[in-house]
């Protein structure tokens, strides 16, 4: 299957239709316009075919969507810097949240994916050897990929959303008057607004902060259960 595009000078060229190129369009397009706006008959649109002819390289929407949400995945740089682990998982995880945010759909699709694909179990692989050379036990390892979650893949869903374009003032105006009754969440709200001193909420700051508390906490982990071996051990020893 061929589509028909113009160069420059508008002469007539053919260009072979692929999976590859049916899902770097369609991560174009939803880079452009948003993830509701990529369908079958739109895809076949921004390709110059009909949209049937997709269906030689992607089975459906759904299909279309594991096929992006693993490719966004698989653009990624994996780099495993040995040495310290915490550092390695550290330089992984923030290369993975730029990806993200060059792509601000793809956290929504990916959680909404069934399975897993290649590219995804490629890199949770790289992320598990991580934390096993380490010095992780497969137990630990295994519960701290559960608490890192989404951030590993460089995202996460918080409770609310305190990071919106809300005029500062505005925002401090409405935290006073609900100090009175909710004043704990109006002392928070005071705090992220540019009168408490904080210059508003950042999401990478937040997302890091949130990454290095999970590590902190792992670290902290993975060090008493060597030293319980360890101890483990020496008396056996004795």
């Amino acid at each position: 299957m061929t589509i028909v595009g113009t160069d420059a000078a508008g002469a007539a060229r053919r260009v072979p239709l692929s999976r590859a190129r049916v899902l770097e369009a369609a991560i174009d397009l939803a880079d452009r316009d948003g993830i509701d706006a990529v369908s079958m008959r739109r895809l076949g649109q921004e390709l110059g075919v009909e949209a049937m002819s997709l269906y030689t390289h992607v089975q459906g929407k759904e299909d279309l969507l594991d096929g992006i949400a693993d490719a966004v995945v698989g653009r990624i740089p994996i780099a495993k810097l040995g040495g310290d682990w915490k550092a390695s998982l550290r330089g992984l995880i923030l290369g993975a949240r730029e990806v993200m945010l060059g792509h601000p759909w793809a956290a929504r699709v990916i959680e909404g994916r069934a399975e897993p694909g290649p590219a995804t179990i490629r890199y949770m692989d790289v992320v598990a050897s991580m934390l096993l050379d380490g010095g992780f036990s497969v137990d630990l390892a295994h519960h701290g990929m559960h608490v890192l979650g989404s951030r590993v893949l460089g995202f996460n869903q918080d409770l609310f959303d305190d990071k919106a374009d809300v005029d500062p003032d505005a925002a401090a105006t409405i935290a006073r008057q609900l100090a009175a009754a909710y004043p704990s969440v109006a002392a928070i709200a005071l705090a992220a607004s540019h009168e408490g001193g904080l210059g508003g909420c950042d999401d990478d700051v937040e997302f890091a902060f949130g990454l290095d508390l999970v590590l902190d906490g792992l670290e902290r982990r993975r060090a008493a259960s060597a030293f319980s071996v360890r101890s483990s051990k020496g008396s056996k020893a004795r």
